[in-house]
């Protein structure tokens, strides 16, 4: 379920750049990136931002994922996987939704603790481009990143289902679900 294309078409490379061009108008203290991509396979971005002045030595990766839902041709009449559409108070657009916050909530939280002079660790963001197709190149690409990624402490999946939009749904697995209810009482 592959844009056939994907390769040579620009898509992913159009993501990175809006991505990037976002990430650097931040102007992050400690951050660097580095983009993994081995002949025949779709790219992995990597961002670190390396942990501030007297921060413990815990590091942590996020992981999202910045290509959209399968490409299926045709998705619906008038609908192409790569053309947003508004229809009444309704986007539809792959890509309108399906977690593309990962890059931007992360590097903005991030940005938010240096502004308020917080001390965060290591922090690598890992960005795959294929996760949508089933991520058949995600392994060895982590591999291949190893080194410049480090060794996380904690790892905060940034891509997760939601069964309806009533409630906050967490996914504690990176590749399943466990479904439980929770009560949260405040004062």
């Amino acid at each position: 379920m592959v844009d056939p294309d994907y390769l040579t078409n620009g898509h992913n490379e159009k993501a990175m750049e809006l991505v990037d061009n976002y990430i650097n108008k931040l102007e992050i203290k400690g951050m660097h990136k580095k983009v993994f991509q081995p002949e025949g396979m779709t790219p992995m971005v990597v961002y670190i931002v390396e942990k501030s002045e007297g921060a413990s030595d815990t590091q942590i990766m996020f992981y999202g994922h910045i290509d959209k839902q399968p490409w299926m041709m045709p998705w619906g009449e008038g609908l192409h996987p790569t053309d947003p559409v508004i229809r009444g108070d309704y986007l539809y657009g792959r890509g309108g939704g399906d977690d593309g916050y990962s890059p931007f909530s992360t590097m903005l939280a991030i940005k938010n603790a240096q502004m308020q002079g917080v001390k965060h660790p290591r922090i690598a963001l890992v960005l795959e481009t294929e996760e949508e197709s089933g991520s058949p190149n995600l392994i060895a690409l982590l591999k291949i990143a190893k080194d410049y990624i480090g060794s996380p402490d904690f790892l905060l999946c940034l891509d997760s289902g939601a069964f309806d939009y009533n409630q906050l749904w967490l996914t504690s697995s990176l590749r399943g679900v466990t479904l439980c209810d929770v009560t949260v009482k405040a004062a």
